[in-house]
């Protein structure tokens, strides 16, 4: 599905469906050099169960136009413009790693429009080391190698994906290929620095009003669960209903423990379709 987005085209997977705005909706938001496909196996269940969904390429990412945009908090305020786009005034907000950190922003910032959130293996604040930004400005694929290896907790994750014949390891790594080729210079590194330097999280974490669920990998090396506490603390504190799934995977939650996650998303995001109606 292509949208209008602040005067460009974006897209949005739509889970196999004609989007219906009637629907309760549910946006996903992927990570960085990622696009909608890393959402696969969940979007297209929820699509074929009663939701609208909307699985996006951020901006100068794939389908999408650019430029990339380089703050977390302007692609929150891009998320609302692609609500807008869809008619859709409210929904169930899904995001992963990066892309957590502009659900969390977006729904600190328009709390009326989030009708739940879920953030997976997410941290915040969400640091990139110094080694990584410098590979992905300057040796991007040493970049894509070291966050591939950092993303999985196992060689050969089972039930890859779910079927047999997938490698997750290499499937991965085309994406972000595929990705970097698809947008433009340094795009893992503009990801990478919007995550380095969002300093809003907590902030925005108090200004959250809708129910919240952390879905985090006992294994992730990349935001390990310790570092989604101080978030999680800070959403009870607000006043938020707030909760916290671990499942025995690395980053890459939504390849490594396809069912699972997909499990976690939907009981939850049907507790805000139930509450809507």
């Amino acid at each position: 599905m292509i949208l209008t987005v602040q005067g460009k085209p974006a897209y949005a997977y739509t889970g196999g469906k004609l989007f219906d705005a009637s629907l309760p909706s549910a946006i996903f938001i992927h990570g960085a050099e990622h696009d909608h496909s890393v959402w696969a196996l969940q979007t297209r269940y929820f699509a074929h169960h009663g939701f609208g969904v909307l699985a996006v390429d951020l901006p100068g990412h794939c389908r999408s136009d650019g430029p990339a945009l380089v703050t977390v908090a302007a692609m929150a305020d891009w998320l609302a413009a692609l609500l807008d786009a869809a008619g859709v005034q409210r929904a169930f907000v899904a995001g992963h790693s990066m892309g957590s950190l502009a659900a969390l922003d977006f729904a600190g910032r328009y709390p009326e429009r989030a009708t739940h959130l879920a953030l997976l293996a997410t941290a915040v604040p969400m640091p990139v080391a110094d080694a990584l930004l410098d590979a992905a400005m300057h040796r991007e694929p040493d970049a894509i190698g070291m966050v591939n290896q950092w993303s999985h907790s196992t060689l050969a994750a089972k039930p890859s994906c779910p079927g047999p014949g997938f490698w997750l390891h290499g499937m991965n790594q085309r994406l972000m290929e595929r990705v970097s080729a698809s947008g433009e210079a340094h795009l893992f590194h503009t990801d990478f620095t919007a995550c380095n330097t969002y300093a809003d999280g907590l902030a925005r974490a108090e200004q959250v009003r809708c129910p919240t669920r952390l879905i985090v990998g006992r294994r992730d090396a990349m935001t390990p669960p310790r570092a989604a506490k101080a978030l999680a603390d800070a959403l009870a504190q607000a006043g938020a209903h707030v909760d916290t799934v671990t499942l025995e995977a690395g980053h890459a939650l939504m390849t490594e423990q396809p069912d699972a996650t997909l499990d976690a998303l939907f009981n939850f995001a049907s507790k805000a379709a139930t509450a809507a109606r």
